[in-house]
């Protein structure tokens, strides 16, 4: 450390090494503006990335998307209301149908006899073959938990095998029940789900497919099995000879204006209309009787018209907001403030100068620029078909943004429904997609080009998710950080060197003060 000396030369020091460091600080101060015009370019950029994650995800798919969205059928149900939910879809035709229920679809099912005491899903498979042996767990050594902890425990559902690629067991003795539980309902080839009671200590395993085609075959593939570990309550001589206790699927059955049906689902589609099973419609008092469900469907144009409408507003609203930032003013003559021109302002000049210093900086942007022409050819690719449902193109200073009449639209909807779904939702071939389907496509494109250049994320509208930083500005801003810290230590040597200089010269004009002063005395 430079000891730092104002002395015989009268000189302000720390102002002079101050006054010499402005010039010096010039390159710092670009660099530190360049970086914070990026982070704001990035934080504009997050904006729209928001915006077009909402629209695609939350609207276009999540919503406008549904069935239900367009749907212009609606299904009342009356009678035994309990027994089942009708839903109408467009191509509902009318027809009032009384359906009777005899049984329901159900699951096939296979549990163990379970435990003899409460077991937590955090416990291992060690601890539960520790249990079935009888042991006391403080007895055992070192040496007999790493046995217990590597032993594996074999067994397939469905002739699925759980085992790595080279035919080792996904299960040993350090396996927790609740990764066993969490990997067998993480395999899709098994069809199955796997619950686990702490309770009972059971391990229930369920097809995920309902009726007579849904399988829960258990294998045990050595004596070994994973699965009599959950089977120690199970006695041969009060239990049978069934180790496992098992429920065969049945199929639904029901009738629809007298006419039998049996079906694998306890949902079904009849005359257009979604039935889900929910109950029998045997009368409670008395089995015998049959207490029938009555369901009409009748016109209803509300639930399409409310959805056209929104998604009109949600496309105009995202076309503006492209448009104001693509056309925003770009102030070049103001840039980011240094700390030292904050200190000589007040907090609204502050605010001013960095609202224009934040203006415009997506001006032009070749991202938002094919954001925006995408979606409009989508919608004036359409516009023949668009303007029967009363949706035309705006004036030319609209920017692109639509119309709606809504006269003519609930008109089209009424008279023909299907149009609009066929027009919005598409045919359900990838060569026929609707409207909806061909926005969310594009931007699905500009939404990747987002991510490769900003790092933003594709799937989260949240503006606190953080930036990937591989990605084009991530790097930059890595690069400006870097030249940041390096310029930092040059400055720091520079200014140091000066004191030095000036300590030196002090130092030296006390020796000559001091020399002199002796030489008057020797003299006089």
């Amino acid at each position: 450390m430079v000891t730092r000396i104002n002395g015989f030369s009268g000189m302000d020091v720390d102002s002079m090494v101050k006054s010499m460091m402005v010039a010096k600080r010039i390159p710092l101060d670009k660099l530190n503006q360049d970086k914070q015009i990026l982070e704001w370019k990035r934080d504009s950029y997050r904006e729209i990335n928001s915006k077009l994650v909402d629209f695609r995800t939350n609207k276009l798919i999540d919503k406008y998307g549904k069935s239900a969205a367009l749907n212009t059928q609606k299904a009342v149900v009356s009678g035994n209301a309990d027994a089942l939910k009708a839903e109408a879809s467009a191509t509902a035709n009318g027809i009032d149908m009384k359906v009777s229920i005899t049984q329901l679809a159900t699951k096939k099912t296979v549990e163990t006899f379970g435990l003899n005491a409460p077991v937590a899903s955090t416990k291992t498979l060690a601890d539960l073959q520790i249990m079935k042996e009888g042991k006391d767990p403080a007895t055992l050594t070192d040496a007999d938990r790493t046995a217990l902890n590597a032993e594996e425990f074999k067994f397939s559902i469905n002739g699925v095998s759980f085992v790595d690629s080279n035919g080792k067991s996904l299960f040993t003795g350090s396996t927790s029940i609740a990764t066993m539980v969490a990997t067998i309902n993480g395999n899709a080839k098994a069809n199955v789900t796997a619950k686990y009671d702490e309770i009972s200590g059971k391990l229930i395993i369920n097809s995920k497919t309902s009726g007579t085609d849904g399988k829960a075959d258990l294998v045990a593939t050595d004596d070994n099995s994973l699965l009599d570990l959950f089977n120690q309550k199970y006695d041969s001589g009060t239990d049978g000879p069934e180790k496992y206790k098992t429920t065969n699927a049945v199929d639904a059955k029901f009738s629809v204006n007298g006419r039998d049906y049996t079906d694998k689902s306890n949902t079904v589609t009849i005359n257009g209309v979604q039935l889900t099973l929910q109950k029998t419609t045997a009368d409670p008092a008395d089995p015998s009787k049959d207490i029938p469900v009555s369901i009409t469907t009748s016109s209803d144009t509300e639930t399409a018209l409310q959805t056209i409408k929104s998604f009109v507003e949600d496309y105009n609203s995202l076309i503006t907001l492209l448009n104001t930032k693509l056309d925003e003013n770009k102030y070049r003559d103001f840039k980011p403030l240094t700390d030292e021109q904050k200190t000589a302002m007040k907090d609204t000049d502050i605010t001013n100068w960095t609202d224009k210093a934040k203006s415009g900086l997506l001006k032009n942007d070749d991202i938002l620029r094919s954001a925006l022409s995408n979606m409009r050819g989508i919608i004036s690719g359409q516009v023949v078909a668009l303007s029967e449902m009363g949706i035309t193109m705006g004036s030319y200073n609209s920017g692109g943004k639509i119309v709606l009449d809504e006269v003519v639209l609930k008109k089209a909807l009424t008279e023909n429904p299907q149009k609009a779904v066929d027009l919005f939702q598409g045919t359900g071939s990838e060569a026929n997609n609707g409207i909806f389907d061909k926005l969310a496509d594009k931007i699905s494109g500009s939404l990747d080009s987002l991510v490769t250049r900003v790092g933003t994320s594709k799937f989260s509208a949240d503006l606190t998710v953080s930036y990937k930083e591989e990605s084009a500005m991530g790097r930059k801003l890595k690069e400006y950080n870097s030249r940041i810290t390096n310029m930092l230590t040059i400055l720091e040597n520079t200014e140091t060197r000066y004191y030095k200089q000036f300590t030196a010269m002090e130092t030296a004009m006390n020796k000559l003060s001091s020399q002199s002063s002796s030489l008057f005395s020797t003299t006089s």
